[in-house]
């Protein structure tokens, strides 16, 4: 889809969001232990923009759950609502509550008893889902716990529109709260465009730079799945209700 065809589509799906800055801020309220006091004005300001321009925060919390295909290796399916999770990776499949940590692994068609291996399933399980569950929704948690913004200026994206660069450090959350992200946020569409990776915030170069493509309706918000010519996220969909091979956690 074209930029200027995505953001006539994101304006259409929540007019009302862009009405004023303070209802901007007001409609997309931080994570109780967002990093807001060591955070730039204009990169919340930012952050509020693209969640508008996804569908705006209500639409996303009203989301419930999400299916993807993580490039081809892993399937998901989250219940943003209750925690619930269903992870297939390869020959293994993971049913697991995120919130709990309770679940249970099957190898083979045949559920692991082994408590400590169930254990060491669990914990991976979730790992993969913080990694992957990112490369899906990263924008929708730009004001997470742990986050800390900082505007850094006017950039241009691979095709020379102007855009402006958040940057995403992180304090005490996920397993590597080490990393650094620099994310494009396009001036015409509102929406990531483009995001750079950085193993550690120290590192002067980041390990991958991707476009975030791709951007389509999914339910009353939007998601991309193109991340650069070899990397997509496939069979996105939003479900109103958990699917059978979720409820049999």
């Amino acid at each position: 889809m074209k930029p200027i065809a995505v953001a006539l589509l994101s304006l259409a799906l929540v007019p009302a969001c862009h009405s004023s800055n303070a209802a901007s801020k007001e409609a997309n309220p931080a994570a109780p232990h967002f990093d807001a006091a060591h955070s730039d004005a204009r990169a919340i300001e930012l952050a509020d923009a693209a969640m508008c321009a996804m569908g705006g925060r209500a639409a996303w919390d009203a989301t419930r759950v999400l299916t993807w295909n993580f490039f081809g290796r892993r399937k998901h399916v989250w219940d943003k609502w209750t925690g619930d999770y269903r992870l297939e990776d390869g020959e293994r499949v993971v049913l697991m509550n995120l919130d709990t940590g309770k679940g249970r692994v099957f190898d083979k068609g045949v559920e692991v008893s082994d408590a400590k291996l169930v254990e060491e399933g669990l914990k991976k399980a979730k790992s993969v889902w913080i990694n992957d569950s990112y490369w899906l929704v990263m924008p929708y948690k730009l004001k997470d716990d742990g986050v800390t913004l900082k505007y850094g200026g006017e950039r241009a994206l691979p095709d020379g529109r102007a855009a402006d660069l958040l940057v995403l450090t992180f304090e005490a959350v996920g397993d590597t709260p080490q990393n650094k992200y620099e994310v494009w946020i396009a001036r015409d569409t509102k929406l990531v465009e483009q995001w750079a990776f950085y193993a550690s915030r120290d590192d002067a170069e980041p390990k991958i730079t991707t476009a975030w493509g791709n951007w389509q309706p999914y339910g009353s918000i939007l998601l991309s799945g193109e991340r650069g010519p070899d990397r997509k996220l496939t069979d996105i969909a939003v479900l109103d209700a958990p699917p059978a091979s979720l409820r049999s956690l």
